[in-house]
Order: structure tokens, then sequence, then C-alpha cells
């Protein structure tokens, strides 16, 4: 059976991390099944567009076309790539030296549209005690109450995650351009897990999976070891699964979420509280951390609620054309 190409996007905007995507690139490079090609498009940065133009020859290196943000990087991205599958890195990810080989093996099954991967934190300096697993999709990682590997889920997870190629021509907008990250300061989010259920809306019988042979690093600087962007990326959360909401409905938008409140976050209570009582005082912080995360995104949830448009955005509205 013929090994389909595969095109790797990263999406980059600034220059203070040069080193890691340098080592990102680096990552792609060394791959056990090597990329058809690999694109960098820079997010609205004249000075990083034109540092990497001249150091990266062997990298196609291209501007944002689209809406600043990483979803309307991702979208110029994807619509540059040539590969039957196109696969997303984030700048500060690395991948090992099998992710690619691992997330094109998982594509044999025609049914499958989508494969993401086994996405690990590489600590700057070390994990924070009171930070529980269950809430490392704050930091851009594979979570606790994740399905097992190499069964559907909902949604993929943006710093290792792919698609088939026509998969955007299915879901026809691209990454919404009005969620996710930008750089008003707020960490929102959002933008894979809406174009996931668009996509599997609009091909009925596809499927996505997270296969944890695909592995890459992702790395988590000490600022996001605080409390304080816990908190804050818990209440951008809240907020981006109601404007999220907005566009595919409360049901598939939150069919997931309702699981991972009612039975992942409770048995994490539980076991930081075994943890308390079998001598690990950090226990206590880890309770603390899920119940207040918990509350905080909710209120975020609540608040995009009360401050979204009466009539939010049809599925069909015209992202994908701005960069056609």
């Amino acid at each position: 059976m013929r090994t389909p190409e595969i095109s790797v996007v990263i999406c980059a905007y600034s220059e203070d991390r040069w080193d890691q995507i340098c080592a990102a690139l680096d990552s792609v490079r060394r791959q056990s099944l090597p990329s058809a090609e690999i694109i960098l498009v820079i997010d609205n940065n004249p000075a990083l567009y034109g540092r990497a133009v001249a150091a990266m020859l062997d990298v196609t290196v291209v501007e944002n076309e689209s809406a600043k943000g990483v979803s309307g990087a991702r979208n110029t991205g994807a619509n540059r790539a040539k590969g039957e599958i196109i696969a997303f890195l984030d700048d500060d990810a690395r991948a090992h030296e099998d992710w690619l080989k691992f997330l094109t093996e998982a594509y044999s099954a025609p049914a499958v549209v989508g494969v993401g991967g086994l996405t690990l934190p590489r600590w700057e300096t070390g994990r924070p005690a009171w930070l529980p697993k269950e809430f490392y999709w704050v930091i851009g990682c594979n979570y606790t109450g994740l399905p097992p590997s190499g069964t559907p889920v909902r949604n993929l997870i943006g710093a290792n995650m792919s698609f088939r190629r026509e998969a955007f021509d299915l879901v026809g907008t691209g990454f919404a351009t009005d969620i996710g990250r930008t750089d008003n300061g707020r960490p929102f989010g959002c933008e894979e897990t809406e174009f996931c259920i668009k996509l599997r809306r609009r091909s009925p019988g596809s499927v996505l999976v997270m296969d944890d042979r695909a592995v890459v690093s992702h790395f988590v600087s000490d600022g996001r070891c605080k409390f304080s962007y816990f908190l804050s990326r818990c209440y951008a959360e809240g907020i981006s699964k109601a404007q999220m909401t907005g566009y595919v409905g409360w049901g598939e938008g939150l069919s997931t979420e309702h699981s991972y409140a009612m039975r992942t976050l409770p048995l994490g209570v539980a076991k930081a509280i075994a943890d308390l009582f079998g001598g690990d005082i950090t226990g206590i912080g880890r309770v603390g951390a899920i119940i207040t995360g918990l509350g905080v995104t909710s209120i975020g949830y609540l608040r995009g609620k009360l401050n979204r448009p009466a009539q939010a955005p049809t599925a069909e509205s015209d992202v994908w054309s701005q960069i056609q």
C-alpha cells in the first residue's frame, strides 16, 4: 500500500520563540517517515518572517494571509499544503522521531479523517505539585479523562493533530478565526473542537482518533505553571466554550464536558484526597485546583453566553474563502 504524502504546518508569531521554532523544525526534519514538505506560517511579524526566510532554506516560509491569530495562520498553511494529509505541530513542541509514521499508519482505515497523538508536557523547570493531570488541557497536553488510544474522539488537540486534505473541503470554512488564540492577551481556545464537530457533521460516519504512539513534547514555561495563568486559562476556556456552542449548539459542543465534569473531576478529587491521606500533602492543592478550575471555567462560560451575539455566525460563514 502506498504511503500518503504528508505536509507539516507550524505556525509562529514571536521572535522570542526562535530557538523553540528551530527545535520544532529540526524534530520534523528527523522523522523516520519524511514529510513531503514543511510549511512555516508567520503570523503578522515581518521581522520574524524575514529572519525565517533567510535561515530556513529547506522550509516553505509564508506569511499569514488570513485573519490574525492561530486559526488564520493554520488556514493559510492548510491552503498552501500539497500533501494528502496535513499535520499541525505547535511552534513550541517537538515531535518524536516516529510521529509522522504513526500518524500516517492510523489513516489505514478509510473512515478515519483526522488523527491526533499523545502530547506530553516538557517542563521548563518542573511540574507544579498542585496541578492535577485532569487539567493538563490548560497547558495544551493530553489530560486524564480522554478516551483510550485508538478509540474515536470528538476533537483533537491543536499542538498535535492531523487531517486528510479533503477535511478542509468538507468543512469549507477552515478554523473559525473569531475564536482561538489571537494577540488580545487572553488564552482563548476551542477552534479545533469547532472544526472537528463541523467535519463530522458534514461527513457522517467519519472518525477522529488519538494514537498515543504519535508523541510530541510540548514546552511548558514557568509562566504557565503559575496559578494565575491556570485561572486565566480556565476562564478563557469557559468563554471559548460559550462562543463555540453558538456555532455548533450545546449538545455536541458540551458532549464530552458533561462526563468530564460529572465523572473525571470527582474521581480526580477522590484520588487527590487519597494522596493526602497517604501522606502527600500536595494533594490538598490538587483538590483546590480541581474545584476552583471547574468553578472559574463555569463562570467564564456563563459570561460568554451573556456576551454572545443574539445571532451567532452560521457554520457556513465564509472564513475559508478569505484565503482562496
